[in-house]
């Protein structure tokens, strides 16, 4: 499995900014469809936003126009830039590597351990 960790998350108040990363290791990414996904309290995991090995993006209706995932394939990272945050936007925030094949190259997938976003209304 790809190791990865994720950074960036705190506490805003509603309208404010922040950024999340998401830092692998032990395998490269650049291949991987790669996502964020969030955990509120009692609720099921949900997926905010995706990115392809080509680029390619789709978010959740919820924050589309609010947040922005890219990558940084030199640095092995992923991102997830999050703005005019609201109290819903509260919830644990998940880094996830989808497993692809590639050229008969298997790249493994993994998920990490989640950073805490809280929105103060």
């Amino acid at each position: 499995q790809v190791q990865l960790v994720e950074s960036g998350g705190g506490l805003v108040q509603a309208g404010g900014s922040l950024t999340l990363s998401c830092a692998a290791s032990g395998s490269i990414i650049s291949v991987n469809t790669m996502a964020w996904y969030q955990q509120a309290p009692g609720k099921q995991r949900e997926l905010v936003a995706r990115i392809t090995g080509g680029g390619g993006t789709n978010y959740a209706d919820s924050v589309k126009g609010r947040f922005t995932i890219s990558r940084d394939n030199n640095k092995n990272a992923v991102y997830l830039q999050m703005n005019s945050l609201k109290s819903e936007d509260t919830a644990v925030y998940y880094c996830h590597a989808e497993p692809t094949v590639k050229s008969g190259r298997y790249y493994p997938g993994g998920r990490g351990q989640g950073t805490q976003v809280t929105v103060s209304s």
